[in-house]
């Protein structure tokens, strides 16, 4: 068992943490969806609600929501159970993979004894009930329990027959026997057994009543045992089993909630949840609204109901069926799609593809975050786009600030102010000869003249361009493509396009000689690996960049190659790609050798972001010195797989997609500025105690910034990085400077600097 001990402001993020417009540099955040509720549970004045990812919290005094994850120092993203004690004053919340954290007061708990087990199986925790001072976990190798006061593992029982392990859907106890739903049926045992661990102790307990098979439930309101079996609720009578509840709906749950019985059920389209009291007789029906439409959980708190619904969020009932929702704002899913990001605007797609490159009938749309706000366009929203699933690919429209967005399968589509919709298919866009109602766009570029490359996946001319008259014209490669397989594409400071094509057939480069209509004078090249053949370290290309210096950088599922000579792609002796070497400790080798490298994205430094299957790292320039690093276990990423980056180049922040959802961080460059007259220092006036990073931003490239006391004293010098200068606020020998005023100078290396701004200091 580990307790961690949460810094003062870690501890107001858990407590107190709301989605901030802007991270501070080298801060975190988490962009997870909050629209879908798996479980709920209340107490010490609030309500929580778990997502499948995360969870969140409203204050009742104050209507307050607050977010917890990794992010605000859960360990944790996926959420299979949420438990507040109100006697400890603890919240429980159990982890998809089977790990546990405990919330109690100032400190954060983990418990990973069940997660680091080597034992196969299911270990998945479905609920959590309590007992004295035990927590009897509910999982799916049987029953582990939990040291409420030491927060620790105390025993697990396995009672599967003959030992074997059994799903267990709920747990109680009465004064004499434990009561287990599982799998195999209703199983019961002597509290003052010797060893409950051994199978043999508990009895499987059916006829009189109870049919054999699997159980879902067990309560004991009020001194009666309650077993729901299917769709129908069976109360204890001596050794008799008779009907208690049941209505001829389908039950999704069903609960014990301060002495009363939550179901929720649906029957076809209609969904409700009823409050039966101890004596069977119906409390409270909630019918079928917009915040019931798949009820997960539901409980009463003060005699109030509230609802975890898979579609709605957490709703609050105070009057019949007027309810309050409380869903904070986040995307409508995880995206896994390509991501692009213009002035500070970020546009993320949530579709997919598998590694066969075949749809996956995702239709949670595409994702847009301004000013610390999401929204939705996806076939849920918006009926005129419900044939669009799998938007893969976008392209920002900077003649009237749209974007256009790649489905694939469904075609093209153009989104402007509204919403409203421009859809592209049969006439302009070609299928596949084995599905030929699949209009694949996998990948979209604007040219330097506003002419929209169109990667048309499967196509007998996958490779399309709209004019910017409105005009289509059709390409078709010099190659024999597998499936005529073209992605992403990327337009260099030749007007070349570099065209990834999945499916082990390399990268292809396209010149259209700036004659769109004529194609007599079009040249091609294809990058495979092998010297001479392109020389790419891996057979198969998953993603391409230009850096600042105009090269291209691809990623390859066997590490990254550079093209170092673009302009020479057509020539006789060609342009191979070089493979970048990189220290690792007393060795030396190539760049990301062995592995997938799903995305790069370059800094205003010219820096590149890699994301790869094991994490995201940072190497310099030239890819030869690692900066960064982050993973699960030394930083708040979500997750280590991660599929897709983009980088606001106006404030550094880093978008990062993984497999459990987005999350960005705040990194030290930004795009380089034409002057230093738009300076902007933060933050300014520096309060006392702050020890966070201090960021000069709006500066030229490769400037030096010279920090100096009023007198011109020198007290700290640095380089820009791209557009931004940070500083921890120390001087050369490490300790902080006093208060007062000071200037801050820019300038050139070995020429002369001038002031740009100041910078005051708040004494503490």
């Amino acid at each position: 068992m580990r307790s961690t001990t949460l810094i003062i402001c870690l501890l107001f993020n858990i407590f107190c943490f709301s989605q901030d417009p802007l991270p501070p540099i080298g801060q975190w955040r988490e962009h997870l969806p909050y629209n879908s509720s798996i479980d709920v549970s209340a107490g010490n004045g609030k309500i929580y609600a778990a997502t499948p990812f995360s969870l969140f919290s409203v204050e009742l005094a104050d209507g307050s929501v607050e977010r917890y994850s990794r992010v605000t120092g859960l360990s944790e993203t996926g959420v299979s159970a949420i438990y507040y004690d109100s006697t400890e004053q603890q919240l429980l919340i159990a982890y998809t993979n089977s790990n546990l954290d405990i919330l109690a007061k100032n400190k954060l708990y983990n418990i990973p004894d069940i997660k680091r087990d080597n034992i196969t199986g299911d270990k998945t925790i479905y609920t959590i009930y309590k007992n004295g001072s035990i927590y009897y976990l509910c999982t799916g190798l049987g029953i582990i329990l939990i040291d409420a006061k030491r927060k620790e593992l105390k025993d697990s029982w396995f009672i599967g027959n003959g030992g074997n392990q059994v799903r267990i859907n709920g747990f109680t106890a009465d004064a004499v026997f434990y009561y287990a739903a599982t799998a195999e049926g209703l199983k019961k045992a002597a509290i003052n057994a010797s060893n409950l661990a051994d199978p043999a102790n508990w009895t499987l307990v059916n006829g009189n009543g109870l049919s054999a098979g699997s159980c879902q439930q067990v309560m004991n309101i009020q001194n009666k045992i309650i077993v729901q079996k299917n769709d129908s609720l069976f109360v204890q009578n001596g050794n008799n089993w008779n009907l208690f509840y049941t209505d001829g709906w389908s039950f999704i749950n069903t609960q014990l909630t301060e002495n009363r019985i939550s179901i929720c059920e649906k029957n076809g389209n209609n969904a409700r949840v009823i409050y039966l009291n101890a004596d069977g007789t119906v409390f409270k029906s909630l019918a079928s609204t917009g915040a019931i439409s798949f009820p997960r959980k539901a409980i009463t708190y003060n005699n109030e109901p509230w609802v975890a619904d898979q579609f709605a969020g957490l709703s609050h009932f105070n009057n019949g069926n007027n309810y309050v929702n409380y869903s904070p704002n986040s995307p409508q899913a995880i995206g896994s799609g390509e991501m692009v990001v213009n002035h500070s605007v970020l546009y993320a797609t949530a579709g997919a593809v598998n590694n066969s490159w075949n749809y996956q009938y995702n239709g949670d749309g595409v994702f847009i975050f301004n000013d610390g706000k999401w929204n939705n366009i996806n076939r849920y929203r918006y009926r005129a786009i419900d044939s669009l699933l799998d938007f893969i690919c976008l392209a920002y429209d900077k003649r009237d600030n749209s974007f256009w967005a790649g489905s694939f399968g469904g075609g093209l589509l153009h989104v402007k102010e509204g919403p409203v919709f421009e859809i592209f298919k049969q006439g302009k866009l070609g299928a596949p000869a084995g599905d030929p109602a699949s209009y694949r766009v996998a990948g979209l570029a604007f040219d330097y003249e506003q002419n929209l490359w169109v990667s048309n996946f499967g196509s007998s001319q996958p490779l399309k361009v709209l004019k910017k008259d409105g005009s289509w014209k059709n390409f078709s490669p010099p190659f024999n493509l597998v499936e005529n397989a073209m992605a992403q594409i990327l337009i260099d400071d030749n007007n070349f396009k570099w065209i990834v094509s999945p499916l082990g057939n390399g990268m292809l480069c396209f010149d259209d000689a700036g004659s769109i209509d004529n194609t007599g004078d079009d040249r091609w090249r294809r990058y495979r690996n092998g010297a001479g053949n392109g020389n790419l370290p891996g057979t198969d290309v998953l993603c391409i960049a230009k850096d600042r210096n105009g090269y291209i950088w691809t990623g390859t599922n066997d590490g990254v190659g550079v093209i170092e000579c673009p302009d020479q792609a057509f020539t006789a002796g060609g342009c191979d790609a070089i493979w970048p070497v990189i220290a690792n400790g007393n060795f030396a080798g190539y760049l990301f050798k062995g592995q997938e490298i799903r995305s790069i994205v370059v800094d205003g430094a010219n820096r590149k972001w890699i994301a790869t299957q094991n994490g995201v790292f940072l190497v310099n320039e030239t890819g030869e010195k690692l900066i960064y690093r982050f993973t699960e276990d030394n930083s708040p990423l979500l997750s280590n797989d991660v599929k897709k980056l983009a980088l606001d180049g106006e404030t550094g922040e880093l978008f990062i997609a993984t497999s459990k959802g987005l999350c960005s961080f705040r990194s030290t460059a930004t795009e380089p500025s034409e002057n230093s007259s738009d300076l902007l220092v933060f933050p300014n006036p520096v309060p006392s105690g702050y020890t966070g990073t201090i960021a000069i931003k709006g500066l030229k490239e490769n400037s030096i910034v010279k920090i100096t006391e009023l007198n011109g004293r020198l007290v700290f010098q640095t380089r820009v990085l791209g557009g931004q200068a940070i500083w921890n606020g120390k001087n050369y020998n490490g300790k902080r400077i006093a208060s007062g005023s000071y200037l801050v100078l820019v300038g050139v290396e070995g020429g002369k600097s001038s002031v740009a701004g100041k910078i005051f200091f708040i004494a503490n």
